[in-house]
């Protein structure tokens, strides 16, 4: 992933709507399903798309049913999500938990300034709490000052592998997606545990220090687009993680 929910952009129907009526139900099996009309909504490999939850496929059915003439992909996360889930999660879960291992790596929690201040503080208040919680859990990262990362124990980043390695192919993808658009490892798997703050606190904790760069010298067009999407990023994996859960 690149860091942005755009990655997964692969859809299941034509650009076109051909379809009236939008339905999820949960089948005798356990899974739930979304049909378009009476055919059941298929990922970009051709692969029916089964759902954890009803409430997955409620919300999935909401993201079709609201496409006017064109199918917009860039409306559709939990439909991208779980296309991802279901394509190439299987296909890609230890290159995805590895991934997960290089962000614990360089942590952005850990990179703290030297200065001034008010920026260490809020640093430290924001940053603290995730950091504790992943103590709790076994992983144990050093904090630095600067860029310059410092090592990290192979008992925590065996720790790491393990509470990724434990996700299913919907929980990991998710996973995989929150820490690349976070930069943070912890936060990542924080979200996914559902401890994580929530709403704006959540994009507080991941836009720390460009919403201080704002405060210090204001916003320039480039900078709030990315904090946007990465506002709307973070609510969309929020979001997520409650629909999937059982």
């Amino acid at each position: 992933p690149d860091g942005h929910l755009g990655w997964t952009n692969g859809m299941t129907a034509p650009n076109q709507r051909p379809y009236l009526r939008t339905t999820a139900k949960v089948g005798a099996d356990g899974w739930a399903r979304v049909f378009l009309d009476d055919a059941p909504l298929r990922t970009p490999r051709g692969v029916d798309l089964r759902l954890p939850t009803a409430s997955l496929a409620a919300t999935i059915a909401q993201e079709w049913d609201s496409q006017g003439e064109k199918v917009r992909p860039d409306t559709m996360p939990m439909t991208r999500l779980a296309n991802v889930s279901t394509d190439l999660t299987p296909l890609h879960r230890g290159g995805m938990i590895e991934a997960v291992l290089d962000y614990a790596k360089t942590d952005l929690l850990c990179h703290r300034a030297g200065g001034p201040e008010k920026l260490v503080a809020l640093q430290a208040a924001r940053w603290d709490a995730p950091l504790q919680w992943a103590a709790e859990q076994g992983i144990d990262l050093p904090i630095t000052a600067g860029i310059i990362a410092q090592p990290v124990g192979a008992l925590s980043l065996t720790r790491v592998r393990a509470l990724a390695g434990a996700f299913d192919d919907f929980a990991l993808t998710g996973l995989a997606h929150a820490v690349a658009v976070s930069g943070s490892a912890v936060l990542g798997l924080a979200m996914a545990h559902r401890v994580a703050p929530a709403g704006d606190a959540l994009f507080e904790v991941g836009a720390l220090d460009e919403l201080w760069s704002i405060q210090q010298w204001g916003e320039d067009t480039e900078l709030a687009t990315r904090l946007e999407r990465l506002k709307l990023d973070l609510a969309a994996l929020e979001r997520w993680f409650t629909l999937i859960a059982k």
